[in-house]
């Protein structure tokens, strides 16, 4: 069920109204037999898979808390639930990207092998529920929460719909502990939920959806693109990808929110760092600290040798590449992420050395600017590799945009005729001011306390224009297929 459908603006206003009418002991099966029927509404076949994660993690986790003090036994049960969540992710997702790798080695040895006969569908978010799962089971052998002796409680903290299929990937300590609590109705929390929940719909609907209209067809098509055509596809897709993600980010916590749960912040306007290092800290946070905290710092982080220091990033963003898609070009996506970052570690100091000793004056809005966009521009040429339907596909953009880069296009009048008419132009640009003017509103306070403050009236007029807004200028209706959210695929 996607957020952005009729579907879901009848379920989650029933939802809400039942749960709250509920008493205490009903309230956390009912949130539970939604969650199920929210991700059956894809395929109602695989919840087995949710079903069988949050047995499996479960029982691991209480099996570890049972048994604390035998270090060796803990072990084997947290190996176990990575064993067996990892094997069900590997199985639906990386299959037949394995099994086509395995056949190109056998066939340059000489052996032909025959592809299964049977097809494997990927399930929706498959990537972010085993995560969570997993993540509970190393919180309880680390000792950091309590073995959860409730399977309802539990089972409800694996699949809660509004962050199930794309995150935030929570952590048990947060979001159990308020599974946990009683929530009642709050007028002021639900004002808050649907305020973050307008800003994410607002992302997908007005600025996500309608780049995402120039990024496909010049994606799709590359070829008959000059490079500069091809730069602005790719700086489009950069768009795309952050208010899609960000956009589901927000409809999900602004949900919760209603309902009493607070998610963990997942975007803090990304493109706007100064460094990958600090994009990384600003994109996908919960996917980001989920690396650091179960597979970075048990590498040995950065208290090491600079060598394996490095080792240990490189082997970090290779295997989020590979989280994001069963891919060779996501691989090396992740992979560029990491070098960037090696890179930062090795010449940042040096340079920081230098303009020490020169009395550089490094501290400006002109020098933070260009700092920005030499960030954004490594990102967005990673996001080529991202997008791009191959591999072969990413080094002919590439090719294109270094080779065949005509900079008349950008004043020619070609810009307009890659999907996107001069209106369409003004109001992407007018949306992407609106978002920005958050993160300025952000920096000392929340949205929600800065409309708070504001005369009943102007408030009143910044909701009715952003509902309006969504309504008028969304991408959406019969001529226009919905667009997925982009990380329902991973």
């Amino acid at each position: 069920m996607l957020f952005t459908t009729a579907k879901f603006l009848i379920f989650f206003p029933l939802v809400s109204l039942v749960y709250f009418l509920l008493g205490t002991r009903y309230k956390k099966a009912w949130l539970l037999i939604c969650s199920y029927y929210f991700y059956m509404c894809w395929n109602p076949k695989y919840i087995v898979l949710i079903v069988f994660s949050t047995v499996v993690t479960y029982l691991c986790g209480r099996l570890v808390g049972k048994y604390r003090e035998n270090g060796r036994l803990c072990r084997l049960f947290v190996g176990l639930s990575f064993a067996l969540n990892l094997s069900m992710l590997i199985f639906f997702k990386y299959f037949d990207f394995l099994f086509v790798n395995i056949q190109h080695l056998a066939g340059l040895a000489g052996v032909t092998l025959v592809p299964p006969a049977f097809d494997i569908v990927l399930p929706v978010g498959i990537s972010f529920f085993t995560f969570q799962a997993v993540g509970y089971t190393v919180d309880v052998y680390r000792n950091d929460i309590p073995a959860e002796k409730s399977l309802l409680r539990y089972a409800l903290f694996v699949s809660f719909f509004p962050q199930l299929v794309a995150g935030p990937i929570e952590r048990s300590g947060n979001l159990l502990r308020q599974i946990q609590a009683d929530h009642s109705f709050d007028f002021d929390r639900m004002c808050r939920g649907l305020q973050i929940a307008a800003i994410g719909f607002f992302e997908k609907l007005v600025i996500s959806d309608r780049a995402a209209i120039l990024a496909n067809r010049v994606f799709s098509d590359y070829t008959s693109y000059s490079g500069s055509e091809l730069m602005v596809g790719a700086i489009f897709f950069a768009i795309q990808i952050y208010c899609d993600f960000s956009g589901y980010s927000h409809i999900a916590i602004g949900t919760a929110k209603i309902l009493g749960f607070d998610l963990m912040k997942n975007f803090d306007h990304p493109y706007l760092s100064t460094s990958v290092k600090e994009f990384w800290r600003r994109w996908h946070i919960s996917l980001s600290t989920w690396f650091r905290d179960y597979l970075y710092i048990p590498l040995g982080g950065s208290r090491c040798s600079k060598l394996k220091k490095y080792r240990n990033i490189l082997i970090t963003f290779l295997v989020s590449g590979l989280w994001h898609g069963a891919g060779w070009k996501f691989v090396v996506w992740g992979g560029l992420h990491g070098v960037y970052q090696i890179l930062e570690d090795i010449f940042l100091p040096k340079i920081k050395r230098l303009t020490d000793k020169t009395g550089m004056k490094v501290h400006t809005g002109g020098v933070r600017l260009v700092r920005m966009l030499l960030t954004f521009c490594a990102v967005d040429f990673a996001w080529i590799f991202f997008r791009a339907d191959s591999m072969r596909d990413a080094v002919g953009i590439i090719e294109r945009i270094f080779c065949r880069f005509q900079v008349w296009n950008l004043l020619d009048g070609s810009m307009f005729q890659l999907g996107l008419k001069s209106t369409e132009w003004t109001v992407l640009i007018l949306g992407l001011l609106i978002v920005y003017a958050t993160y300025v509103i952000e920096k000392k306070q929340s949205v929600g306390d800065f409309l708070a403050k504001q005369n009943i009236c102007v408030r009143w007029i910044i909701y009715y224009g952003m509902i309006f807004g969504i309504i008028i200028f969304g991408i959406y209706g019969s001529a226009f297929n919905v667009n997925n959210f982009i990380y329902f695929q991973f």
